[in-house]
């Protein structure tokens, strides 16, 4: 995943990765810089110093490394990302989907919002999902010891 395919790995809200993948922006070597939001999605995941340097010279992160920096969430085998995704999309389904939204949202703005203002947001969202019927079958299932059946309500 470099350059432009980077860029659009750091758009996913999960990045899986195989052992021999590799993450940069190389674009400093055709003497531009990351044109699709490469600079700044970088530098939110991995910090400042790193990034700089990765786009300043060029170099690559091996799936390990941007393992380890928090770039992806977890390398699997080689040959398994697909089945792996599709796996984490699945356990994903079966959640409440009002909260699954509310969750993206609340993690999402968590890049833009001042830690206090996060947690107001998140208050207000945490709150708000009172009023859904998957709240209520969520917690009744929780107290009945039974999986909960959500109706994305």
């Amino acid at each position: 995943m470099l350059g432009g395919g980077c860029e659009l790995a750091m758009m996913c809200d999960i990045i899986l990765a195989a052992p021999t993948a590799n993450f940069g922006q190389p674009e400093i070597n055709l003497g531009v810089i990351p044109g699709a939001g490469g600079s700044q999605r970088l530098t939110k995941a991995l910090g400042k110093s790193l990034s700089m340097e990765l786009v300043l010279t060029g170099r690559n992160l091996s799936a390990d490394e941007a393992e380890k920096h928090g770039l992806v969430s977890r390398v699997v085998r080689e040959g398994d990302v697909v089945e792996e995704a599709v796996k984490v999309g699945a356990q994903i389904g079966k959640k409440g989907q009002v909260a699954v939204q509310a969750a993206k949202e609340a993690v999402n703005a968590s890049f833009e919002l001042s830690l206090h203002e996060g947690l107001r947001f998140e208050r207000r969202i945490f709150q708000a999902l009172f009023a859904t019927k998957d709240q209520k079958e969520g917690m009744n299932a929780f107290a009945e010891k039974r999986k909960a059946q959500f109706s994305n309500e």
